[in-house]
């Protein structure tokens, strides 16, 4: 084990008793995509930064994890809605393994949204219709990145962001490689903080064809 330096955080030490208002049953809306869109317009009227940005966990065929952050592009009854390089480390995981998790980190708002279910890819139509609204440089940049393979430097990125701009003067298509997921979810929990570590925690589910609400213990 490493030393701890002097000006280390004391992290046993580093906790916060969470005072804000409960989360109970007679709460909820009756289905998740109503509570969901309740919490999502109140981080935004709350001022958090990109208060669509979602920590995206997959695991490969031998089950190890990976995680990182992504945005919410849209979300309905069918369910959660990113995109990204089919090619990615991300993509090729679901690939693999097409079952993923969410979590929506609301911190200053002592709040979290956990999701999880099965993954499926979005139609190319849904993908040709956001790559169009998307930035310039974002849709270049599309083109430019091999997602997650290894590159010699900064240089080789930014060279292949310029060739990407002169193949397409104009209109950027969307690449065959790149496109929407989405997550249907069978889960969808409601995180309050609260005090003394007594959090609340309401989750719907999915039961056949229903859902259910259910609390669960912290």
């Amino acid at each position: 084990m490493g030393n701890v330096t002097a000006t280390s955080p004391d992290l046993p030490q580093m906790r916060r008793d969470y005072g804000s208002d409960g989360l109970f049953e007679a709460d909820l809306a009756e289905e998740w995509p109503t509570q969901f869109g309740r919490w999502l317009a109140e981080a935004v009227a709350a001022g958090l930064a990109e208060p669509n940005a979602m920590v995206l966990a997959t695991a490969d065929a031998e089950g190890r994890p990976s995680a990182r952050t992504v945005l919410l592009k849209g979300y309905d009854v069918r369910g959660f809605v990113f995109f990204t390089n089919y090619e990615s480390r991300k993509g090729g995981e679901l690939n693999a393994n097409p079952y993923a998790s969410l979590v929506f980190p609301w911190y200053p708002l002592h709040r979290q949204v956990i999701v999880a279910g099965p993954v499926e890819r979005t139609s190319r139509a849904e993908t040709e219709d956001y790559f169009a609204i998307r930035p310039r440089g974002a849709q270049l940049g599309a083109w430019a990145s091999a997602q997650s393979e290894r590159i010699p430097d900064r240089a080789a990125l930014e060279q292949a962001w310029a060739a990407a701009e002169r193949r397409f003067p104009g209109e950027v298509p969307a690449p065959p490689h790149w496109g929407g997921y989405r997550l249907a979810p069978t889960s969808v929990e409601f995180w309050q903080g609260q005090t003394s570590r007594l959090h609340d925690r309401l989750r719907y589910r999915l039961a056949g064809q229903s859902w259910v609400v259910e609390r669960l213990s912290p």
